[in-house]
């Protein structure tokens, strides 16, 4: 089955520096704010742009020039976006890294990505001068003020702002690269992807439709953090269409719910573990969830039961799809029937193609499970290492994004799988995300996944991790009795229960499921 939904197609003229002007001068007003441990820094667009522009004369000061590629690694704070604004705004290509990145996973990235500058703060700054030798490209480190003092060796973010102004763009080919992010560490291996000026417009110009519908009283909170691609548009949106948004450094969901009342939000997005702490955090402080009225939930499994749990509150949760790969391939909305938005993942975007494949690559109808292919304007333009686009990409161009899923006849996309974390027991093929669907109804379940536990006479069997609500106890007896009630097969049932304190996951709050398998074959070995 092909479904795909008419729209804009993103021309990327211009570019995204010529974006980020116009939406100066348009949006200059627009109030963003930063919160963090050092507390709250209120600006507006102008102001962000008028020091990105210094900071991008001081780029080009230091030999940084179109097509280069900046790397950042940055925490949500108002340097990080002026740093992000900088590095468009000189044509080269900004490469955000996850803050909570050690500093391996940084060299890799440095040099597989080929940076040609860094801007950190400064503890890091100096920890990657001193492993300079293995960084032949490196050719400049902008060290930001942490405390830490002054960095030997590195250019500091403050004589970056001593410039006059940039003066005027340089034009940009609208299929020049001009973002590279690395995937977030789900698996091993983190892969650089490459986005153009016309793939990320075509992404962002999504916003600006959809923004023609909120009132005069819209504000945004950003949970996400830089470093991977939800994050990067989130900033984008706000300094390209004005979206009044309030960025938060660090995560907690006492302090999101503040926000929220205090600054007058009205929509946000997360993982389900955000939406999940939120909710909390409004029942165990009595405070409610003031104006938040949409939530946009994604990057991982959404329990349906999340979805209506929000509802109860008067929060309007939907689902989206999406990878770094292709950002946003399909969502739901808030105008969309309650039970779309707790089962699916949305309609595909405008202009965007999503086909229901079987192993051969055939074309499945409606309501069959398939693999999910998809291209369209958002769709990134391969990775850094070009070795890795024959697997990624069918012949004729569509993206083997790995996931399973199926579309309705109403043209609505659920996911149900990924690939690789369908756990074949006996030959029988078992969903993960049905398993933990189901699981996560228990009420002594705050969180749970599924994933393959190897076995000896099965060649695998089901293995559930569970984080347990506060004072409520769960075994395997329990679990088996859950499952029985709601009518499961046998063999969905887990046949391991893992009970831990909280589940790794990668900076954009995904589990980190190949950790889990580590744990499981490393007490196979013993």
């Amino acid at each position: 089955m092909v479904s795909e939904t008419a729209g804009h197609q993103g021309s990327g003229e211009g570019g995204l520096g010529a974006a980020l002007c116009a939406g100066a001068a348009r949006h200059g007003s627009t109030a963003l704010v930063f919160h963090g441990p050092r507390g709250t820094e209120s600006t507006n667009l102008r102001s962000v742009h008028d020091r990105a522009l210094r900071v991008a004369a001081g780029l080009a000061a230091l030999g940084v020039g179109p097509g280069d590629v900046v790397a950042l690694q940055l925490t949500s704070r108002l340097e990080s976006a002026i740093a992000h604004a900088a590095v468009l705004l000189r044509g080269a290509v900004v490469l955000p890294i996850v803050p909570i990145y050690g500093l391996r996973e940084v060299g890799f990235v440095l040099r597989q990505s080929g940076a040609a500058a860094l801007i950190a703060f400064a503890g890091r700054a100096g920890e990657v001068l001193a492993m300079r030798d293995g960084l032949p490209r490196l050719r400049q480190v902008i060290a930001v003020a942490d405390g830490s003092g002054a960095v030997q060796g590195a250019a500091s973010w403050e004589s970056l702002q001593e410039h006059a102004p940039l003066g005027p763009l340089e034009p940009a080919d609208p299929d020049d690269v001009c973002v590279l992010v690395y995937t977030s560490g789900t698996t091993a291996d983190p892969k650089g992807v490459q986005h153009t000026h016309r793939s990320m417009l075509a992404e962002l110009t999504t916003m600006a439709e959809m923004r023609a519908g909120y009132g005069a009283d819209f504000g945004y909170l950003d949970a996400f953090p830089p470093g991977h691609v939800a994050g990067l548009n989130v900033l984008l949106r706000a300094l390209i269409y004005g979206v009044p948004t309030v960025f938060m450094e660090r995560w907690d969901a006492e302090t999101a719910l503040d926000i929220v009342h205090r600054h007058g939000v009205t929509a946000s997005a997360g993982v389900p573990f955000h939406l999940a702490a939120l909710l909390d955090a409004a029942e165990r402080t009595g405070r409610g969830v003031g104006g938040l009225r949409e939530y946009l939930v994604g990057a991982a499994s959404v329990p349906p039961v999340l979805v209506e749990r929000a509802e109860r509150t008067g929060i309007a949760a939907y689902r989206a799809y999406g990878s770094s790969e292709h950002p946003t391939i399909s969502s739901g909305g808030v105008d969309d029937p309650r039970d779309k938005r707790a089962t699916t993942d949305g309609r595909p975007m405008p202009g965007t193609q999503v086909r229901i494949v079987d192993a051969k690559g055939r074309d499945l109808p409606p309501g069959r499970e398939g693999e999910i292919l998809s291209r369209g304007p958002e769709l990134f333009a391969g990775y850094r290492d070009p070795a890795l686009n024959a697997e990624a990409f069918t012949t004729d161009g569509w993206l083997r994004t790995g996931d399973v899923g199926r579309m309705d006849e109403d043209g609505y996309l659920t996911i149900t799988d990924r690939l690789k974390d369908i756990i074949v027991r006996g030959g029988e093929k078992i969903s993960s995300k049905e398993v933990e669907d189901l699981l996560s109804v228990h009420p002594a379940v705050a969180e749970t996944v599924a994933v393959a536990e190897p076995d000896e006479r099965y060649g695998e069997r089901v293995c559930a991790f569970v984080v347990l609500r506060q004072g409520c106890h769960l075994d395997l007896d329990a679990v088996r009795d859950h499952f029985a009630a709601h009518g499961a097969a046998r063999q969905k049932t887990p046949e391991r229960l893992m009970v831990v304190e909280a589940l790794p996951r990668t900076a954009a709050g995904k589990v980190r499921k190949h950790e889990l398998r580590g744990i499981l074959q490393s007490n196979q070995n013993r």
